[in-house]
């Protein structure tokens, strides 16, 4: 049987706490080359340019993959499977890379005096993340809004947000509750409201199987949690589309 993740011995690599905030940044900051070989904790290898060291050269991550390929029964020797779990690996460290990314570094001081205080909306935001009860991924669309409250942002930094939050173990109800959060945390505007609409593989290609069912989760913090009219606006505004 594969052993638990709990009981593997990961080499500094700490499980990320429920809210995405992780030891795991520590063991990535102060890892470099191991010196053998082996690759630090939390770093992809190159494997394009870096030749085939043997089982000692793998990092825990690809070991972990390749006991998997053969509990369920495959080959991992065969000629399609060789290089599966390097590449499974250097995927895993793309797709959680939000453990280790500072949303401080991401806005990377894009935050301005402004006057302006009326809504600021950004919709139709592309995000892919992993939910954490199958490790299947779920995908869709953000939409944003704020109102200032003498403090702008780059409208760039919005969907990079939405990847920080979406790339690390999520369930759609609180990824959608930590985007409001971080936006309310940087800005500190006089609302935040945030709403995502995301299709999820682990109800569509196993368990239940429906193939259109979509799922919305919302999060209002501030005038949008409180007035009405503030939020039926901003509702009405990510409901229609530009022809």
């Amino acid at each position: 049987m594969i052993r638990d993740f709990e009981s593997v011995q990961c080499s500094g690599r700490a499980r990320p706490d429920r809210n995405g905030a992780s030891a795991r940044a520590a063991s990535v900051t102060r890892a470099r080359s191991c010196g053998d070989g082996r690759v630090a904790p939390g770093r992809a290898r190159d494997w394009e340019s870096e030749s085939d060291c043997g089982e000692a050269a793998q990092s825990t991550l690809e070991l972990l993959v390749r006991k998997l390929l053969v509990e369920i029964g495959e080959d991992p020797e065969r000629e399609g499977l060789l290089r599966t779990p390097a590449r499974v690996s250097k995927a895993w460290e793309f797709l959680t890379q939000g453990y280790t990314m500072d949303i401080e570094t991401v806005l990377n001081g894009a935050v301005f005096e402004e006057s302006y205080d009326e809504m600021v909306i950004v919709k139709d935001i592309d995000f892919y993340s992993l939910c954490e009860h199958h490790l299947l991924p779920f995908h869709g669309r953000a939409h944003i809004a704020y109102i200032p409250n003498g403090r702008i942002v780059g409208l760039s930094k919005l969907p990079r947000i939405v990847d920080v939050v979406a790339r690390r173990l999520q369930v759609q109800e609180r990824l959608t509750q930590q985007i409001a959060e971080e936006i309310q945390r940087h800005l500190r505007p006089h609302g935040v409201a945030v709403v995502t609409e995301a299709s999820h593989l682990c109800m569509m290609m196993r368990g239940v199987q429906k193939q259109n069912s979509v799922t919305t989760a919302s999060s209002m913090l501030g005038v949008f949690k409180h007035e009405l009219e503030s939020r039926n606006e901003f509702m009405n505004l990510i409901a229609t589309r530009c022809r």
